[in-house]
């Protein structure tokens, strides 16, 4: 991680920072969730940049990049993605999102298809039924309040309870990005109740949707991942057994098992 480059671009307005493993390899571009940022993916990217020139963006609102009061829905992130491709001069990288992450490459990939080759989406928030957002919005305002009161040593104590299997590295990283988090990002959660019904039908290229279990916090089931492999024959299905919301930080090396062949087929 010392050789990685720290920059920042201006695009739609904003500034975006990201991190890049760089070399001459075929370009990754690494999307969070919310409430996360880009090193999240450090540990992902640490298996994969021997492969790939890896890049990890702070969507709007979190990390380094700035943090507007409006534009949070999956249409601004996705434009955002587009224009940090565009500014990168960046030839259809294979794009990687997980949850808000994933939702921004979807809609990347259905609105801009000729900006990415192929995709992977790692547990989306493509529920079996639309719910109304405001139990989820109150959820999320609550969190982020405490992770801005919290230390560094306290984040790490609240993640290791919730999620005592995760690597001390990986909670270590989780942690760093939650103090850095703007309270105006729930706006994407009262702009993400459109189902995988009104996208997936306009996503051509290649993808790989990545789905945990349900009763361990996964929100893709068996039934819709069926649903749209039936719809969608580009899509494929990768279910990791014994991992949750968070598949990679539960269930890493299963992760990269199932990512690393759909990503080198491209």
């Amino acid at each position: 991680m010392s050789t990685w480059s720290s920059n920042k671009v201006k695009v739609n307005g904003i500034s975006l920072h990201y991190h890049g493993t760089g070399g001459d390899k075929p370009p990754l571009v690494l999307a969070h969730g919310i409430t996360d940022y880009g090193l999240g993916w450090t540990r992902t990217a640490q298996a994969l940049e021997d492969e790939f020139d890896i890049i990890m963006v702070d969507a709007r609102g979190h990390g380094q990049s700035d943090k507007p009061e409006i534009g949070y829905s999956a249409g601004d992130h996705a434009a955002d993605l587009a224009g940090l491709i565009e500014a990168l001069g960046l030839t259809q990288p294979a794009l990687i999102g997980h949850s808000m992450g994933a939702r921004t490459v979807a809609t990347l990939a259905a609105e801009y298809p000729h900006f990415t080759k192929r995709i992977v989406l790692e547990d989306p928030p493509w529920r079996p039924t639309e719910e109304p957002p405001a139990t989820r919005i109150q959820q999320f305002q609550e969190l982020i309040a405490k992770y801005h009161i919290m230390s560094h040593a306290e984040i790490v104590a609240f993640g290791r309870e919730n999620n005592p299997a995760w690597d001390e590295a990986e909670l270590d990283l989780w942690a760093k990005g939650k103090p850095l988090v703007s309270p105006n990002v729930v706006q994407f959660v009262d702009t993400s109740s459109i189902g995988w019904r009104d996208i997936v039908p306009k996503i051509t290229c290649p993808a790989l949707l990545v789905i945990g279990d349900p009763d361990l916090g996964g929100i893709v089931t068996a039934d819709v991942a069926q649903a749209i492999t039936e719809a969608r024959p580009n899509f494929q299905v990768a279910h990791i057994a014994g991992a949750g919301h968070n598949i990679r930080r539960d269930q890493l090396a299963a992760y990269l098992a199932a990512l690393k062949p759909f990503l080198q087929e491209g």
